[in-house]
């Protein structure tokens, strides 16, 4: 998130894009290990509607980890503006890290370019979930697979949108930079949770290994 609030569309912090890229994926790599057999480390709206749509999470449950990953993306926007305006000189017209489409795209991407870049990222990222945690996949590897997927996404999208297919992620910096940022906030609910359901119905029809005998 540092890279967006910082400079706009480029990253002036000396990690780069790549830095940022590692940055969100080796976070939920390492998160998964920590807290993925607590709650399944959920920590995008995205992830548990797939999860839902794929039929290996109970959509009574849903409402409840969406409150609750908001919450936590607010929170850490809320970390990061305390230490962010630390900094002589900081300003939230950097954007903050708020994802965009049009103007506020760091590639000055359109709308229908950025929906589809989210869509198509989101759908990937929840095949790469269901594909590493299917039954009968090499089992303890899937948080490496999944964090180094996360990685490429952001390779490929930060210049699109500043990567978001993560509505809660997108939901933390909107908060404070308001205007624009909560105007275009709707592609980056929409967008994520479209991939992510079509991912879960596709996987589940498609790809998926039953049980034998069933």
């Amino acid at each position: 998130m540092f890279e967006a609030q910082m400079g706009g569309s480029s990253v002036n912090m000396g990690i780069g894009h790549v830095g940022v890229a590692l940055a969100f994926g080796l976070t939920v790599l390492s998160m998964a290990f920590a807290i993925g057999h607590i709650s399944g480390c959920h920590l995008n709206p995205a992830v548990s509607a797939g999860l839902v749509a794929g039929g290996r999470f109970p959509l009574k449950d849903l409402f409840p980890y969406v409150i609750s990953q908001v919450v936590g993306g607010l929170a850490g926007a809320a970390v990061l503006y305390v230490i962010a305006s630390g900094k002589d000189g900081f300003s939230l017209s950097g954007g903050f890290a708020s994802n965009g489409y049009g103007e506020h795209s760091p590639g000055q991407y359109s709308l229908l370019a950025c929906f589809v870049a989210e869509v198509v990222l989101t759908f990937m990222f929840l095949i790469i979930i269901l594909g590493a945690t299917d039954r009968l996949a090499a089992a303890g590897f899937a948080p490496i697979a999944i964090g180094l997927g996360l990685t490429l996404i952001h390779l490929i999208g930060i210049p699109v949108t500043n990567l978001s297919v993560n509505p809660a992620r997108s939901t933390g910096p909107a908060m404070f930079v308001q205007g624009w940022a909560l105007m275009q906030l709707w592609l980056f609910w929409v967008a994520p949770l479209l991939g992510a359901v079509i991912a879960g119905v596709a996987y589940k029809s498609c790809f998926e290994t039953k049980p034998e005998g069933v």
